[in-house]
């Protein structure tokens, strides 16, 4: 794999068709500092604007995130605080904006922002020493930008549960609620993660980018909106070198050649 940038936060590899990402702050617990954070939407533009297929986000050390660095906050004023949190805004929202699959891997725990962060990819894969909270409800800061992203994939009762108790939620557990896909064994969690990529990599990347964007707006819609836009684009995207390969290699039972367009 070749390393890509020169970078103090994150480390950003490209292999064949996949990106690495992984947040390289240990000592910080991989707390989401502002340049923390700058770093991840730049890694994060590089990835989107490559012919890459998706990414695989991990955490070095013991911790895959902590959040928020409270040493970036505790002495900031109003305006500085916006743009702290409209930067890490920007950046959970690039997870969903860029055509790549985007995953993450957590191998330990992801707290507020750290589990915003998960909530905010596609796909995760998560071992069984995992944990996941959203601990402001116990303190004097509520998790509420974090709550956003976590309430979508977990919904509004256990959203409840998890924001206002802030205990942490095992790897279990959060697969049972929607924020994990697969859970495995420590030993196991690469191969899961890349087994799990590639699946969700496979056949048309143009498509599949389409498809990311459209099913992230429809999820925002009412049913009979979401529908209208579904049938535009699905009709649309009929007419596609892929949708047509696609159709004809099934009907002649022969292995498709994706043109990506």
């Amino acid at each position: 794999m070749k390393i890509l940038g020169k970078f103090r936060n994150i480390v950003l590899e490209r292999g064949d068709d996949l990106f690495y990402l992984t947040m390289n702050r240990p000592q910080r617990r991989n707390a989401l500092s502002l340049d923390h954070l700058k770093e991840l939407q730049t890694g994060l533009d590089i990835i989107g604007e490559s012919d890459a297929l998706g990414v695989i986000i991990s955490g070095a050390g013991p911790v895959f995130s902590a959040g928020h660095d409270f040493s970036d906050m505790v002495d900031a004023n109003l305006p500085e605080m916006r743009h702290l949190l409209w930067t890490c805004t920007k950046v959970m929202l690039s997870l969903g904006e860029i055509p790549q699959v985007t995953m993450a891997k957590v191998h330990a725990l992801a707290t507020a922002a750290g589990a915003q962060l998960v909530a905010s990819c596609d796909l995760v894969v998560a071992s069984t020493q995992a944990g996941f909270a959203a601990p402001g409800g116990r303190g004097g800061w509520f998790c509420h930008t974090p709550m956003v992203a976590i309430s979508r994939s977990i919904g509004q009762k256990r959203a409840m549960e998890m924001s206002l108790c802030g205990d942490v939620i095992d790897a279990k557990t959060a697969a049972e609620w929607g924020l994990v896909n697969k859970v495995v064994e420590p030993e196991s969690l690469d191969e899961a993660a890349v087994e799990l990529m590639r699946r969700a990599t496979r056949g048309s990347a143009f498509s599949k980018g389409v498809g990311k964007a459209t099913l992230h707006k429809t999820m925002e819609m009412s049913l009979k909106d979401a529908y209208a836009l579904a049938v535009e684009t699905m009709a649309s995207m009929s007419q596609s070198a892929d949708a047509k390969e696609g159709m004809a290699s099934f009907l002649e039972k022969r292995k498709p050649n994706w043109a990506n367009c």
